[in-house]
């Protein structure tokens, strides 16, 4: 199984602290789902708000990632993250996307 895990390495709160630090924000897809250039790699993502995430991908042997998916307090909304890992072999958001193709023509 392939494991996604969301951290937010840098926090633009304005106390700098997460409400969400010491949780675990996990979800998980079957290796036929996921390319294998993805496996045991990090991806990072800056918000334009100054907060940036990291989803770290890993692949473990089905028992361990249910067991992890047990304890996950869900993805926190940002699957399109791994939807994009998926899809583009990095994370950009579809209004980056969208931003981006109008800059090209």
């Amino acid at each position: 199984m392939i494991v996604f895990e969301l951290t937010m390495p840098n926090v633009a709160s304005w106390n700098g602290k997460w409400s969400g630090s010491g949780r675990r924000y996990i979800k998980i897809k079957r290796n036929c789902d996921v390319p294998k250039s993805l496996y045991d790699k990090s991806f990072d993502y800056r918000c334009d708000d100054g907060w940036c995430a990291c989803v770290t991908v890993t692949k473990m042997p089905a028992e361990d990632a249910y067991k992890l998916e047990r304890i996950s307090a869900g993805f926190l909304g940002y699957d399109w993250m791994i939807r994009s890992l998926i899809e583009r072999g990095y994370i950009i958001s579809d209004s980056d996307l969208e931003r981006k193709s109008k800059d090209e023509n």
